[in-house]
């Protein structure tokens, strides 16, 4: 078989690849820097369309002054430097530093949440089955990723020529300092995967200015957390076998039917607070005699989150997976797989170890397999094992600062999340496919709708993050797609202030402008050579010298293009329903939404300065006005 067995016949992998894993890792490309006057005139585009023309001059100056004179030099010591170091990428060191010293809350900050779909089995989505497999098939793909059997993760532009086992055998021969090439003659695209080791028994350490990532491979227990309590026991073996599935459902049927009350001061609240008060607090616990305890949870495999309440819908789904109530996560796991009395399933992972990439393909891994070959079925008996003694409920000893440390974690979170609000649509009349056959971008429509509608609501065209993962390049990250433009501008124009003024064909030309030229910056983007990492780079180079700040990172445009108003974030994928995200700043709009086949959904959160609920109708409105166009229909105002 080529899933291993173990002795009690459970399989142990969710499949034996015949590439190793990392096989592609050694030869991946490097990220390139990119040259110094591309990326001033990257800035420039994406500012242009922010600014009047004073500003735009002023912006302009300054920028040409920096590129000829500090600029110059700190991308040549940047460029040396990046030389220096060819095992990493010159974004890493930057990257992990700019999250690690962020003060703020990680949960509604920098966590986001990515829900499963149901299992396509209805009778599969009861909490205590789902759990079970989940938890199984999250196990078997620890085991298999640490075996080095996982299938590579490879960007396929042509699967019939390079997703094929012939294609497989041949290039496992290929010696990995070459194999990406290998790859790469059949247009595959091995993508990095430095990133998954801290998918399991990880965590993020509050430390006083700067945290600390923290692993521990050795860890072989479950964190699992109900009602605001802390349960933990081994899901793995010392022969390093998973438990039986049955013993599992054993003690998580255990957990589930444990009625001890929740605490008075639940300890979950800790790990949503401002990072210095949490780092504080922590040296206190560790003093009080809460070390071992505290070890348990920041070594387990991962933290299985156990709600007590069935799903509502999607803006309760939304705000259950983004934040929950605080007392049943654990916001510094590098992930919670959150499973709600329904048997609804979320992902909410914490953002400074890794990017979306390596989240989605454990998510898809999870669902294929739970789904496809679960361990337990609804009618699966419990091993009869004495739970008791096999699971540990983790007791904490707190002292009068600790307790009020707790109450103050939770007054402030329960205030925050309060005040934010979650709104989606889904919009039925296409997707994707329409707008393949009509030669646009379907990326670009969205970002497109979302510049419309700020334009309808507020009446001006603010500063927009969109995400493209680098992973095609060694300790890739992401780059910044800037998809507010002067040709979506333009465009947005026309749709909401001018549109007596154009003909359907005028705009539909205006919307194949605003297609290319996203197109283009996605590709720039995810080839490494945006202008936002590169800038940042040079910025983190010029503060870690001591040199002081030069006047262009003090321009106010500067400032302003990182305010991101409009941060979005799109994916796709067979195991996720949907995926989303807190704003970025206090009056911005977090917006995660995907272009599926015949149908777009998007999912807004926003804090009381902003109306998302009215975005939301805007861009359904653009939606609307693009699609009709491009349909050759004329639309009313």
């Amino acid at each position: 078989g080529r899933r291993g067995y173990s002795s009690a016949g459970a399989a142990e992998f969710l499949h034996r690849s015949i590439v190793p894993t990392m096989h592609y890792q050694r030869s991946l490309p490097r990220l390139p820097v990119p040259k110094l006057e591309d990326t001033i005139m990257r800035y420039l585009n994406a500012q242009k369309p922010l600014l009047n023309d004073d500003q735009y001059r002023k912006t302009e100056e300054l920028a040409h002054a920096f590129e000829k004179g500090i600029g110059r030099e700190l991308h040549e010591q940047l460029v040396a430097q990046d030389n220096q170091n060819k095992h990493t990428s010159y974004i890493t060191g930057p990257w992990f530093d700019m999250y690690l010293t962020a003060r703020e809350p990680v949960v509604l900050n920098f966590n986001a949440f990515m829900s499963f779909n149901p299992d396509p089995k209805p009778e599969y989505n009861d909490q205590l089955t789902r759990a079970t497999n989940m938890t199984v098939s999250a196990v078997r793909f620890m085991k298999t990723f640490r075996a080095g059997y996982l299938e590579p993760e490879v960007f396929h532009l042509n699967p019939e020529k390079s997703d094929t086992e012939l294609f497989k055998k041949i290039i496992r021969f290929v010696p990995s300092s070459v194999s990406w090439f290998g790859a790469y003659m059949v247009n595959a695209y091995p993508l990095d995967m430095s990133q998954y080791f801290r998918l399991f028994n990880s965590t993020r350490l509050p430390k006083l200015k700067k945290d600390e990532l923290y692993t521990d491979e050795k860890a072989k227990h479950l964190l699992v957390l109900r009602n605001g309590n802390f349960y933990v026991f081994d899901v793995i073996d010392r022969d390093g076998n998973m438990l039986k599935p049955s013993e599992i459902q054993a003690h998580l049927k255990y957990i589930l039917s444990d009625n001890s009350p929740a605490p008075a001061f639940p300890l979950g609240y800790l790990s949503s607070e401002n990072r210095d008060t949490w780092a504080s607090l922590r040296k206190n616990l560790l003093d009080n005699g809460n070390e071992e305890a505290l070890q348990k949870v920041d070594s387990a495999v991962f933290c299985l989150s156990l709600d007590d309440f069935p799903v509502k819908d999607f803006m309760h789904l939304s705000h259950t997976m983004l934040h929950g109530d605080g007392a049943n996560r654990w916001y510094d796991k590098s992930f919670n797989l959150i499973i709600t009395k329904d048997g609804t399933a979320g992902i909410n992972f914490e953002h400074s170890w890794g990017d979306g990439v390596a989240v989605l393909r454990f998510q898809n891994e999870v669902f294929k397999d739970s789904t496809k070959s679960p361990a337990i079925s609804p009618q699966s008996q419990p091993a009869s094992v004495d739970s008791s003694k096999a699971v540990q409920k983790l007791d904490f000893k707190l002292n009068d600062a600790l307790k009020a440390g707790i109450t103050k974690a939770k007054q402030k979170f329960d205030s925050t999340v309060e005040s934010l609000s979650v709104n989606m649509i889904q919009f039925q009349e296409g997707g994707k496919d329409l707008l393949k056959q009509k030669k646009v971008s379907p990326d670009a429509v969205a970002q497109l709708a979302f510049q419309m509608a700020f334009l309808r609501q507020y009446n001006q065209t603010v500063a927009t993050y969109e995400s493209c993962s680098t992973a095609a390049f060694k300790h890739g990250r992401t780059e910044t797609i800037r998809p507010a433009s002067v040709h979506t501008k333009k465009c947005s124009e026309a749709f909401v202030k001018e549109l007596s003024k154009h003909s359907t064909e005028e705009l539909h030309k205006l919307i194949v402008e605003c297609s290319k030229y996203h197109g283009r910056l996605t590709k720039e983007a995810a080839m490494g050579q945006g202008f936002d990492r590169h800038l940042f780079g040079l910025r983190y180079l010029a503060l870690s010298k001591g040199l002081a700040l030069p006047d262009f990172y003090q321009d106010q445009a500067y400032a302003l293009l990182n305010h991101n108003i409009i941060s979005t974030s799109t994916l796709v994928s067979p195991a996720v329903q949907l995926g989303g995200f807190g704003p970025v700043v206090s009056d911005g709009f977090g917006v995660g939404y995907q272009v599926h086949d015949d149908w777009i959904g998007c999912n807004v959160s926003a804090y009381p300065t902003r109306n998302g609920k009215e975005f939301l109708q805007c861009i359904y409105k653009s939606l609307e006005d693009i699609f009709n166009v491009l349909k050759g229909k004329k639309i009313g105002s």
